[in-house]
């Protein structure tokens, strides 16, 4: 949970001097090439979570792998985090300057989980849905997890509706089993 509250505070401090910059389009493209790059490395993850390896061979590796794809705030900001030792969070903190930038333009992002993937009309409605009760564009993200059984998933920030099959089935049995009402007598 610290490491949330610090990645927090650091993506909005980056949101803001990209802003005072004039760069936060530019910004949030290097955080997007960051939070992939990261997100698909094990062995750089690995690298930037390593109590064992020193600030400066992780800085090398960063400055490597991103200086010259990424903008000088960024690069300046990956010095800055390898100094003060939190080069640990560079992908929670990338992740956070996505959502936050994301929040600044009006944009909602809605994560839709389902058993099968949606078709077109039926992303439609739900984009429709979705847009009748939040203000801005709606950004639909699919996944499909095949144990929710049928039905979806929608989270919003920290708002969810389940109404997947998997969660009424299992309501049902909480029900059954924990009311005492229902006595089976064989005769």
């Amino acid at each position: 949970m610290a490491g949330h509250r610090a990645a927090t505070r650091y993506a909005k401090s980056l949101i803001d001097l990209a802003k005072e910059e004039g760069q936060l389009d530019a910004v949030f493209a290097d955080m997007q090439l960051i939070s992939v790059t990261i997100n698909n490395s094990h062995e750089l993850n690995l690298l930037l979570k390593s109590p064992i390896v020193k600030g400066d061979k992780k800085e090398k590796a960063l400055n490597k792998i991103f200086a010259a794809q990424i903008g000088e705030i960024s690069n300046r900001f990956i010095k800055i985090l390898t100094k003060k030792k939190r080069e640990e969070l560079l992908e929670e903190i990338s992740n956070e300057f996505i959502a936050q930038y994301k929040r600044y333009k009006g944009q909602v992002v809605a994560n839709v989980t389902t058993a099968i993937p949606l078709d077109e009309p039926t992303k439609i409605k739900i984009l429709d849905l979705i847009g009748s009760y939040v203000d801005g564009k709606v950004e639909l993200v699919e996944s499909i997890n095949p144990g929710i059984i049928g039905g979806f998933v929608i989270r919003i920030g920290d708002k969810m509706i389940d109404a997947s099959i998997a969660k009424k089935l299992n309501d049902l049995k909480k029900e059954l089993l924990g009311s005492n009402s229902y006595t089976i007598k064989l005769n």
